[in-house]
């Protein structure tokens, strides 16, 4: 996969590579990490039949932007013929359709190699479940890549797919791609369909790209990009592609950087990766923009979450057959059933006056940078046995900064910031106001040029 996306559609187009041995080099990656436990399902016999057809497709000099080229696909997300336990243990059945995500890749001529490995309705920042397994770091096996997408960023970062989509709820594509040295982009809420989910846990989540490179990442947006007619949340097509916004420069940007956390969050910044987010922060005053220190104000931005997040839980267990849930995703819903459904009409209610108080940040800033986690990869098992309590507390502190910007459904990107003395990669986010994905690129694209992140492999 060393191609990486584009590189892999080019060459394709170029007759240079078949779509047949691109998709046999990825599963036999696959194959070979599988104890990374990066995918749930391997679609290997259909993904070698839709590989035949793209380069019959090709070869007839049909050109689409992702025509043959491997891709991979979170398991909270429909393919026909396949299941979508999203990690909870029922008596799942095949889907008999494609989610607009799915119906997205094919349109753009991807070929879907397989549904990669979660948490239980997403919940937590690592990708572990009692039914469906483990994913692990290719950095480093013993830790966690991340969740919920962590399988997505586990395919990636070992170069079994160049790109995968995941969703991000409360940094669910962003935790994992500091976790794995990875550019993860978390939309504008509504610019990626969820369809048949016309709004996913009540506005939170997105579905978005991770890959190596801010260019594949942008490029593999602009395939995902558009609304279905029954999405709560809906979009005009950007004026530009986002491909374009990662070849362009971004010109002198005022670039607020902060490290508080929104009121009632907890958790201590690891040392590391403060250092690792102020020597960007010295890279991009290097590059030009005006860096300084300042703080968005949150306010009661929880308020904003909780009732969203509980409720989305609760929705999406009650719609699953006879599902068997880990005792703290069943505690999670049983919250959302009892308060979170009670609270969602005043958590929307309070989205105007949020997003009015954290959107003063850019009278003086065009991007905010923040560290995308407090704490560096956690342990795989680390919150083995643990009770929901335990458990909520202990991610909470780990990841307390990227869940803000779901509330307020604006867009943010991973990108690498550096690694620890143990070699486990580490991110900072560059969070942007209301759809202004195109700058976040722009900026990441700049400093992958100069950082050169995407060389670097486990």
């Amino acid at each position: 996969m060393e191609l990486g996306l584009a590189g892999q559609a080019e060459a394709l187009a170029r007759r240079e590579i078949s779509s047949s041995e691109l998709v046999e080099e990825s599963l036999e990656a696959i194959g070979r990490g599988e104890a990374l436990g990066a995918f749930r399902v391997v679609r290997a016999e259909a993904a070698g039949q839709e590989a035949l057809e793209a380069d019959k497709r090709l070869a007839e000099g049909e050109r689409l932007p992702l025509l043959g080229v491997p891709v991979a696909i979170k398991d909270d997300t429909d393919i026909a013929g396949e299941t979508t336990p999203f990690a909870v243990a029922g008596d799942h059945r095949p889907v008999a359709r494609d989610g607009e995500v799915v119906r997205k890749l094919r349109a753009a001529g991807a070929v879907i190699v397989g549904k990669t490995t979660t948490c239980e309705l997403g919940l937590w920042p690592f990708s572990e479940s009692r039914e469906y397994g483990i994913a692990r770091n290719p950095w480093n096996p013993d830790y966690s890549p991340g969740g919920s997408s962590g399988g997505s960023a586990a395919a990636v970062a070992a170069g079994m797919v160049a790109a995968a989509v995941g969703s991000d709820g409360a940094g669910s594509i962003r935790i994992p791609a500091a976790w794995t040295g990875l550019v993860g982009i978390k939309p504008q809420r509504g610019r990626v369909s969820g369809y048949p989910h016309t709004d996913p846990f009540n506005g939170i989540t997105v579905w978005g790209p991770l890959a190596r490179t801010v260019g594949d990442a942008a490029l593999l947006l602009d395939v995902l990009t558009g609304s279905h007619a029954e999405d709560v949340h809906r979009l005009d097509p950007p004026i530009t592609p986002f491909a374009e916004a990662a070849r362009r420069e971004p010109g002198r940007l005022r670039i607020a950087v902060s490290y508080r956390t929104a009121l009632g969050v907890s958790g201590r910044l690891d040392p590391r990766i403060r250092a690792a987010v102020e020597r960007l922060a010295r890279r991009l005053t290097d590059l030009g923009h005006k860096v300084f220190p300042a703080d968005p104000d949150y306010g009661p931005a929880a308020l904003g979450l909780v009732p969203r997040g509980t409720a989305g839980v609760a929705d999406w267990l009650d719609s699953l057959p006879n599902p068997r849930p880990d005792p703290r995703t069943e505690a999670e819903a049983r919250l959302g059933r009892v308060v979170g459904r009670r609270l969602l009409p005043l958590a929307k209610r309070l989205d105007p006056y949020l997003r009015r108080r954290v959107g003063r940040i850019f009278q003086i800033a065009d991007v905010v940078m923040t560290p995308t986690t407090a704490q560096p990869p956690l342990r795989v098992g680390a919150f083995d046995g643990a009770g929901y309590h335990r458990t909520q507390s202990g991610v909470a502190a780990a990841c307390p900064y990227a869940w803000t910007w779901n509330v307020l459904g604006w867009p943010g990107v991973n990108v690498p910031a550096g690694f620890t003395e143990n070699g486990l990669p580490i991110g900072a986010q560059l969070l942007g106001h209301d759809s202004d994905e195109a700058t976040l690129i722009s900026l990441a694209a700049q400093l992958e040029s100069v950082e050169g992140w995407a060389g670097l492999r486990p």
